[in-house]
């Protein structure tokens, strides 16, 4: 039997987690004594690992500052957490029922994030969604994206192969990771890098909607 597989990115694909994102990371620079980054700038490293992304928006930091900072924004960001911050990173329009016509068209479901478990188990279980999921790969036991190491496990976990499985996500990091691990990756154009990049960076095709989401993974399958 074939098993057909859709891997989700999280931030910007699932979820609108940008204020969020922003909050932290603003949080994050000044216990360092930082000025704030623009926010422009945070939303343009959403996805990679925290390291990695202190390393782009300090690339003349050092090892020490870039691990401090990602150590800052993930203390900022379980803060926020914890005074309700989460009604601010809301579901995508329509992702509930896309995931409901994925499962009954056969696929399995899993995430590859640059979020730390703690951070994706938090915000899947808020929104009820995390048991549909069958692999949940995350930033805290793999390089940064877009090394493939997330999407092999995914592929592992499900029982699948690359040759029927979907990398979807909103960033040049997901469809580079995707094409590196040999599955046909899909960008969305509701995130934060827009299509143009997603089509230079290789994406088979770009979702401008949860319903073209869902004709893009079903029809090139």
């Amino acid at each position: 039997m074939v098993v057909r597989l859709a891997i989700f990115d999280c931030d910007g694909t699932l979820v609108d987690s940008q204020a969020n994102i922003c909050r932290a990371m603003d949080q994050a620079f000044a216990a360092e004594a930082l000025p704030p980054p623009d926010h422009h700038i945070v939303r343009r490293v959403v996805g990679l690992s925290l390291v990695e992304a202190m390393r782009m928006m300090l690339p003349n930091g050092g090892a020490d500052l870039h691990l401090a900072l990602a150590e800052h924004y993930k203390n900022a960001f379980h803060d926020l957490r914890g005074r309700g911050a989460l009604q601010h990173e809301p579901l995508y329009d329509g992702l509930p029922k896309l995931l409901d016509r994925l499962d009954h068209a056969g696929w399995l479901l899993a995430v590859a994030t640059g979020k730390s478990d703690r951070g994706l188990d938090l915000c899947l279980t808020h929104h009820g969604i995390k048991d549909r999921f069958v692999s949940l790969q995350t930033a805290d036991r793999h390089p940064s994206k877009p090394h493939p190491s997330m999407i092999h496990q995914a592929l592992a976990d499900a029982g699948a192969s690359a040759r029927y499985a979907v990398m979807i996500g909103d960033t040049s990091f997901d469809i580079t990771m995707g094409i590196a691990a040999s599955v046909r990756p899909i960008g969305v154009d509701w995130g934060y890098h827009d299509a143009a990049e997603l089509q230079a960076a290789g994406a088979a095709n770009i979702a401008y909607s949860m319903d073209e989401l869902f004709d893009h993974i079903v029809e090139g399958s």
